[in-house]
């Protein structure tokens, strides 16, 4: 039987894709963005396939549809977007997640949540483990977009533990590629806009290596 799968934040630099690989499975696929910082672009391609659909919805609003499968990808992950309305960012990650629970619930379809690896906060462990619960600060600057996955995942395994409700978490780290937005804003990307554009690369900081880096190998 084709399943039919929703995939909030469709229209983002991840979701897009997803909905592609979701098509190409052979799944019904119901986007759903608001275009925060989703782009039309980035599914137009996808618009008159006989197995998509959009949605333009917010999250923090509920949602009665009949799905198999949800991909919760629906929040601003870079700094310039989430703090432009930090407390829309939060609500995105938390009343987002009760919405999407609450629709696994009545559906009993399976619900992935898209984390990510700020859960961590300011970590002192290198790399991070899963086992490793992180060095936070609930009150900075990040923390609305910080704070609010952290939830989210709290929400996800109460509803796992209380409801049976099937969840998978993913927390996702710095990722790049096609269809990203120009102005996301984070090192990587920047350096990968500039080069593109023939600009100039911006340093960070002084540009100075680490004294523990500093001794190369071959």
């Amino acid at each position: 039987m084709t399943r039919k799968v929703m995939v909030t934040g469709g229209a983002g630099f991840l979701g897009s894709h997803l909905c592609d690989a979701l098509l190409a499975w052979g799944d019904d696929v119901l986007c759903v963005d608001n275009f925060f910082t989703g782009q039309r672009r980035n599914i137009a391609h996808l618009m008159s396939h006989e197995r998509f659909e959009f949605l333009r919805h917010d999250v923090t609003f509920p949602l009665y549809v009949e799905v198999d499968q949800i991909y919760n990808l629906a929040c601003p992950a870079s700094p310039v977007h989430y703090q432009f309305d930090p407390v829309q960012t939060t609500k995105t990650s938390v009343i987002g997640a009760i919405n999407m629970l609450g629709l696994a619930k009545r559906t009993k379809a399976k619900v992935l949540q898209a984390s990510t690896s700020e859960v961590y906060g300011d970590p002192e462990v290198h790399p991070q483990v899963e086992s490793y619960w992180g060095r936070v600060n609930p009150i900075g600057q990040r923390s609305c977009y910080d704070e609010g996955k952290r939830c989210a995942e709290t929400l996800f395994f109460d509803y796992h533990r209380q409801h049976r409700t099937r969840i998978k978490v993913a927390r996702i780290f710095n990722t790049y590629g096609p269809r990203m937005h120009p102005n996301d804003g984070r090192v990587v990307s920047n350096f990968i806009v500039q080069a593109l554009a023939g600009e100039p690369i911006t340093l960070y900081g002084e540009g100075a290596r680490p004294a523990a880096s500093a001794t190369s190998t071959t």
